[in-house]
């Protein structure tokens, strides 16, 4: 199936829909059995999808779970209640006490902040890498190195990672690689096929779509699913029926709305190009973005977030370009249908294994679904402003 059409079917088995078209919403904590038989069924069937306890899930988070193993690949996929807590799970399903850890060093501040805290409170140690280090992170591989983190492209500054380098490197040495494919949603890259263990996303963003619901999904191979699913179980995570249906609804109009993101993006990203207070459009479909051969390669298409660097620009004047948008609202998340803002007066700190080339502030947009025109007529009002 074309990925549209597999958007539409995926998840909707008849086991979750009966004879309607959407996944009923099943809520429950306690589930009631009428002979031991069938309890005990159900208490050794965990990796089957047989609703035993609400934790476990209904058959409403079985049709989510089912829809995005179909979409991304993998053997089975665990619910979470935001995405940052699908990174964390991810991670500690496969990290303890001793181990060693390299994380992307353009990874989402709260990756970082998660390593630099609470790992690193667990004895976990962290190493950040280069996120365009490709095959030459085996240089960086110590005999405890259990996980390797990837964000592609980086949710801030954009840079597209070589994931099949990186992922092979990881399997010579038995490694599991966790890929933060936010970005991408579950259409515009398969990690699977790219290498990659385990998929992570938060579908807070455009697969549920609305900016009204908060969830995570990580999803496995084979080899590594068992572990990922009971990881997580043990340490309570899970979602309501509502949120999970919530995102059921979302994927079936994804392929649309990313389009029209990706349509209206590059409009606005090519016209800022030519700003002359613009020193640079960090945009993975742009061919001066950083890995853009690597996107053509790995991704089949793109979406509605990226940056763009200012050429100077002091705090003040940052401020007057955000602020007053009729269109543009500042608010640090994205993949809903509005359109977003937010600024960044210094990346450096935010690296600490590569050195940020531009001195600029850099101003972060999601391009939602509103008309292009408005939304540079609202952009070049701000540059007035500037």
């Amino acid at each position: 199936m074309k990925p549209d059409t597999r958007l539409i079917h995926a998840g909707r088995n008849k086991q979750y829909t009966g004879n309607v078209v959407n996944p009923p919403v099943v809520r429950a904590s306690t589930i009631v059995f009428e002979t031991f038989a069938e309890l005990n069924h159900a208490s050794i069937n965990r990796a089957n999808r047989v609703p035993f306890y609400g934790r476990r899930g209904t058959d409403t988070h079985f049709a989510l779970q089912q829809a995005m193993c179909e979409l991304e690949g993998g053997a089975g996929c665990a619910l979470y209640p935001c995405g940052a807590a699908a990174i964390s799970g991810a991670l500690l399903a496969f990290l303890k006490t001793g181990d060693h850890l390299l994380m992307v060093d353009s990874a989402y501040e709260p990756s970082r902040s998660l390593s630099d805290k609470l790992l690193a409170g667990l004895g976990i140690e962290t190493t950040y890498y280069d996120p365009q280090i490709g095959a030459g992170i085996a240089n960086l591989i110590k005999p405890n190195t259990k996980v390797i983190f990837l964000e592609s492209p980086g949710s801030l500054t954009f840079e597209v990672q070589d994931i099949p380098a990186i992922c092979a490197v990881a399997k010579q040495h038995n490694i599991v690689t966790i890929l933060d494919n936010t970005w991408a949603s579950p259409i515009l890259c398969k990690p699977f096929d790219l290498g990659v263990d385990v998929s992570v996303q938060s579908a807070t963003k455009y697969i549920v779509g609305h900016s009204d619901v908060m969830l995570g999904t990580a999803t496995a191979n084979e080899q590594h699913w068992p572990q990922l699913r009971e990881h997580s179980y043990l340490l309570g995570y899970c979602t309501s029926a509502d949120d999970a249906y919530t995102a059921l609804r979302g994927l079936r109009t994804l392929g649309v709305r990313l389009r029209q993101h990706e349509h209206s993006a590059l409009t606005v990203a090519n016209w800022l190009a030519q700003r002359p207070e613009v020193k640079t459009v960090l945009h993975p479909a742009l061919p001066s973005c950083p890995g853009h051969a690597l996107f053509k390669r790995d991704f089949n298409g793109s979406n509605g977030l990226f940056s763009f660097v200012l050429k100077q620009a002091n705090q003040q004047q940052v401020e007057a370009f955000i602020e007053g948008m009729q269109h543009f609202k500042m608010g640090f998340s994205w993949g809903g249908y509005e359109s977003l803002i937010t600024a960044s007066m210094d990346v450096q700190q935010l690296r600490t294994a590569t050195t940020w080339p531009y001195t600029g502030p850099l101003i972060r947009l999601h391009i939602g679904l509103e008309n292009v025109d408005d939304l540079i007529s609202d952009l070049a009002a701000a540059f007035s402003r500037l």
